[in-house]
């Protein structure tokens, strides 16, 4: 049977897959698992909070349900991203929160992620504890012991205000296009960027239930990109429908992904002295420009599994103060428990105003190298990825490339299929070699 949980909560099609009794069991559950107290006498308190996509309205009043029937008070924040729900869960001592949303996915999908106390994402232990709960027997509190539900209309305000406490450097001259990707962003990240001085010009921040990520946002930057160039804009930034990863345009409309803006933060941080042991985490998909990069600055990077939960762990066994992914998840843990795209926007602007650096010329420090990414469909991964023939040609393939490029084989985590990956100086040779370990793949697969 296959795991409920992904590498982000759990997923899928509103009202088929994520549906309104699995959102119920799973509030009870999480209650049962996340929603302890140390008191007899305190009641453990959960913090809810959706992105504006219309099946969250459904979903968030199923999860309430479960919280308080078993027992657990609820404070309602509405929509938020998903680093302010994050924060409110700390920040009101509660025992979980529960974020609902499909981040980056189109508006028929819907997710339910959750946060143990401190705001923090769940180990794969806790994820197991709530799904083996969710067919328990639906017995609960009566009478005053059932959960009490409120609303808190100061909730986006109080993140705002947080955002404000940490970013001091005034963005004053700096001309902004943020892409809110009609999602939890279109109110947080254009009053967070005018707040901190910067002139801002927000596109895409109309939601209507029904347009989240719908053509815009960090998965369409062609709209960003020409709306910089059009205004005569310094950046551009894009958001996903809950605000946790943010990807950035110079003022000539190329894009600086999420490797290039931690390039960027970690020397910012490194020259500060404001970067613990020197080190960056990131996953196994950055580009291996990134380390070249890092290596000439002085600074560590190591790799975790793809998924920004692994960075996480990370950056917590080890204390790091920097980590992130490709997509432009980047994790400040100083300043926060999760992704932060609208702190990311920032921090990328107050190094602009610092350095009196165009974003172009910040992100120069760091060559992408070319790369060729490609899904071969197998029957069996695991046999496929340790079958003779293809290390053999994954061997021969990185004796070719030496330090100036790499091969990573990846099985995919939901799928059969094996991802190879090639990293080289020029595209013909990243493309041709890609093709050779690809066709070896799939002859053995």
């Amino acid at each position: 049977m296959a795991r409920l949980f992904g590498t982000d909560g759990v997923r899928g099609l509103a009202n088929e897959e994520v549906t309104a009794d699995l959102a119920l069991r799973l509030g009870r559950a999480a209650a049962a698992v996340l929603g302890v107290v140390d008191s007899s006498t305190t009641r453990p308190l959960a913090v809810v909070g959706r992105d504006p996509r219309a099946s969250g309205e459904m979903l968030e009043a199923a999860i309430v349900a479960g919280l308080s029937s078993a027992g657990v008070d609820v404070l309602t924040v509405g929509v938020v991203p998903t680093p302010a729900l994050a924060y409110l869960t700390d920040d009101n001592d509660a025992q979980l929160g529960v974020m609902i949303s499909a981040s980056h996915n189109a508006m028929p999908d819907n997710g339910i992620k959750f946060f143990a106390a401190g705001g923090h994402k769940l180990d794969d232990d806790q994820e197991d504890r709530i799904e083996a709960l969710l067919d328990a027997p639906a017995t609960g509190p009566v009478g005053a012991a059932i959960g009490r539900v409120r609303q808190a209309p100061d909730a986006l305000a109080r993140y705002e205000s947080h955002l404000a406490t940490i970013v001091t450097r005034r963005l004053d001259g700096i001309t902004v296009v943020v892409d809110c990707a009609h999602g939890a962003a279109s109110t947080a990240a254009p009053d967070a960027y005018r707040a901190a001085g910067a002139t801002v010009i927000a596109i895409n921040a109309d939601p209507d239930g029904l347009n989240i990520n719908d053509g815009c946002g960090s998965t369409h930057l062609d709209v960003v990109q020409k709306a910089v160039v059009e205004h005569g804009a310094d950046l551009g930034l894009a958001h996903d429908g809950d605000a946790d990863r943010c990807l950035a345009v110079d003022a000539n409309g190329a894009v600086v992904d999420g490797d290039a803006i931690m390039a960027i933060l970690a020397i910012a941080m490194h020259q500060r002295g404001e970067l613990p042991d020197d080190t960056l985490i990131a996953t196994v998909m950055s580009n291996l420009g990134l380390h070249i990069a890092m290596r000439d600055a002085g600074i560590t990077v190591r790799t975790t599994s793809v998924g920004d939960r692994y960075v996480l762990e990370e950056l917590r066994a080890g204390n790091y103060g920097l980590g992130g992914e490709q997509s432009g998840h980047i994790v400040l843990p100083a300043f926060g428990t999760t992704g932060d795209g609208v702190l990311t926007g920032l921090q990328i602007m107050a190094r602009m105003a610092e350095t009196g650096r165009t974003l172009e010329d910040l992100a120069s420090v760091m060559r992408t190298l070319p790369q060729v990414l490609i899904n071969v469909p197998v029957q069996d991964k695991s046999a496929a990825t340790s079958a003779p023939l293809v290390q053999d040609a994954v061997t021969r393939a990185e004796d070719e490339l030496g330090r100036e490029g790499r091969v990573l084989l990846r099985p995919s985590g939901t799928e059969q299929l094996v991802r190879v990956m090639v990293e080289a100086d020029t595209a013909d040779t990243a493309r041709r070699l890609a093709d050779h370990i690809a066709d070896v793949v799939g002859a053995v697969g």
